[in-house]
């Protein structure tokens, strides 16, 4: 039963591309329109094709993982390009349409984030081990979107150039202190403290975190500049002249908005700037992959442009200006995917075993395709509490005057397979 209702949905759903399936009955079907890509997956437990009609987001990221699902030449990118352009293009069953519209209303349920929660969060994912993330990330240890301002950029100049684009819109100053809302390894903080002497507080909920950003700050001689603290963005009580959160508010949940701009608010002072640089959607409200929620970032969300400013409408803070980077994050993601896969004899070396690399090839080329085929861009949201606190145009950041290039990926770029 279950075999016939899985060809039965997939009819549904593929009607662009080709997909051929393999069931563990022996049973072999293709649906779509035989055009490009063309993938082929096979099913090797009874009970998969009920489970991937019960929940398929999670069941086939699962599957593959726990190889119950095989995909010929290991094809993720072409399974998961090939579901995400039928998804867009509007083809999803009713039955799935339905377990969809489910898991967004109950989003904010699973959001809401406690102190508690969001420290047991932070080390699901960032406590897997400094150096394994020190494998594929950039020099600075930058996990989070790049600038290439230029295509022609390497991953290392491309997050120096985000690093100091965010400087500018900071409009830092020596002396200044500054609020690092989820410092991660310490990057930006020790940049800000190094290149633009201000002195920086950052905050993290990963411990692992902590200690290597505070080795990493004594050894760029900026110890006495920076300090980098254990502590949830809701305690703290200082005010700061500038306040910047990285790749942070994805894991805030949405029912804490309001409390998070409101922190922000309290923590600035009345000259002051914010930044807030997150993933965000360009259509509206929705929920997280259920296999992004067990396996990568739980309570994690990435919000609608909306739902971040219709919080901060109700704060003393103001949008200054709000910036959109669009393939920045997808080639980001790219460069990670093939530093990781360069890097797998090391993984191993670590102790991590073939389902972990499966996990993590199947979370970055599923972030890549989220971010190119998919409604999502980089958010920079400018904020300050007067009118004139920041330049009123964009200037002061693009003194060269320079054109800025249609995409991050160089003329003609393939990714690979």
């Amino acid at each position: 039963m279950w075999d016939k209702l899985l060809g039965t949905l997939l009819k549904q759903l593929i009607k662009e591309g080709s997909l051929t399936v393999h069931l563990n009955s022996g049973t072999i079907f293709t649906v779509g329109n035989g055009a490009a890509p063309n993938v082929t997956v096979r099913l090797k437990h009874d009970g998969l094709a009920g489970k991937l009609i019960r929940n398929p987001e999670l069941a086939m990221g699962e599957a593959y993982m726990d190889e119950t699902l095989t995909i010929d030449n290991d094809d993720v990118r072409g399974l998961l390009t090939l579901v995400v352009q039928n998804f867009q293009g509007g083809n999803l069953p009713l039955s799935q349409s339905i377990a969809r519209k489910l898991r967004i209303a109950k989003r904010k349920w699973d959001q809401w984030i406690p102190h508690a929660t969001a420290k047991k969060n932070a080390e699901h994912h960032y406590d897997i081990s400094t150096p394994f993330y020190y494998l594929f990330l950039d020099d600075d240890k930058q996990y989070t979107c790049a600038y290439f301002k230029d295509p022609s950029f390497t991953l290392e100049e491309a997050q120096a150039a985000k690093k100091a684009h965010i400087a500018g819109k900071l409009l830092i100053e020596p002396g200044m202190k500054v609020l690092d809302i989820g410092s991660g390894w310490g990057g930006l903080a020790i940049t800000l403290a190094k290149d633009y002497g201000a002195k920086v507080v950052g905050l993290t909920l990963s411990d692992e975190q902590r200690k290597a950003a505070t080795l990493r700050a004594k050894e760029a001689g900026v110890a006495d500049l920076v300090e980098f603290r254990l502590q949830d963005y809701r305690d703290n009580t200082e005010q700061f002249d500038r306040i910047v959160s990285v790749g942070m508010l994805e894991h805030v949940g949405q029912p804490q908005y309001p409390t998070y701009f409101r922190q922000i608010e309290k923590n600035l002072k009345e000259d002051g700037v914010a930044l807030i640089h997150f993933i965000g959607r360009t259509g509206p409200p929705g929920n997280l992959s259920p296999w992004f929620q067990k396996y990568i970032f739980p309570g994690g969300y990435t919000p609608s442009l909306s739902e971040v400013v219709s919080v901060v409408e109700k704060s003393s803070l103001e949008a200054a200006d709000i910036e959109v980077w669009r393939t920045h994050y997808d080639r980001t993601l790219y460069e990670w995917l093939i530093r990781f896969e360069d890097q797998l004899d090391k993984v191993r070396e670590m102790g991590y075993d073939e389902r972990f690399i499966r996990m993590w090839r199947y979370y970055l080329i599923a972030s890549e395709l989220s971010l190119s085929d998919m409604p999502h861009v980089l958010y920079h949201v400018q904020l300050h509490k007067h009118q004139t606190t920041v330049p009123i145009t964009r200037d002061y950041l693009y003194v060269d005057g320079a054109s800025q290039p249609h995409s991050s990926f160089p003329e003609g770029f393939v990714p690979k397979k």
